[in-house]
């Protein structure tokens, strides 16, 4: 009797756990995203930015490891838009608006402003999203995402060190399919 009962809590907090990724709504995702990214980052030093090449670009290596605004995210637009500013002043600055797809706020939208002189859109992926993993997939609803132009096609927010360490990923396709080069970087809380 006492394995069944375990048996029959761990179902229970199996199917909580599997209904809470199916539950979550674009509010969720946006006040996850608001609370966890708001303010100031700096680029991480040299020996943090693991997996990347991205920080070696002449336009950033003053910013690496400084004290200077790698990326910052803040409220417009009344509290209903994230406003993300990745590499603020420098010839790699790109800006990221995050905001509900619809009034009822069913999943949330993204526009990404690129170096690439573009401005590919996304949906929240709200299956693989977490308070600590923001994901956002490029909108196949839209010409540029089903096109061959390079683009960024996915990007990922991703927290660690209690929310001190964030490694921003911004994952590029061409000709339908993935770059090996993308651009991520790693940023501390300021």
């Amino acid at each position: 009797m006492f394995k069944n009962g375990i048996a029959h809590l761990l179902l229970v907090v199996s199917l909580i756990s599997t209904s809470h990724a199916e539950d979550i709504e674009g509010w969720d995702l946006f006040d996850w995203m608001e609370e966890a990214l708001k303010g100031e980052w700096t680029l991480s030093a040299a020996d943090k930015q693991l997996g990347t090449e991205s920080y070696k670009h002449k336009a950033l290596t003053s910013l690496v490891g400084s004290e200077e605004t790698g990326i910052s995210f803040g409220l417009i637009g009344r509290e209903t838009t994230i406003h993300e500013d990745l590499l603020p002043d420098t010839h790699k600055q790109m800006v990221t608006m995050y905001h509900c797809k619809d009034i009822a706020c069913t999943t949330l939208k993204a526009t990404h402003y690129c170096v690439k002189q573009n401005q590919p859109e996304f949906i929240a992926d709200l299956d693989n999203s977490t308070p600590e993993r923001f994901v956002f997939d490029c909108d196949m609803s839209t010409e540029l995402c089903q096109s061959d132009e390079d683009h960024v096609h996915k990007i990922i927010h991703e927290l660690s060190d209690n929310g001190k360490h964030l490694k921003s990923s911004y994952l590029s396709w061409e000709e339908k399919k993935p770059k090996e080069i993308s651009s991520i970087y790693h940023f501390d809380r300021k």
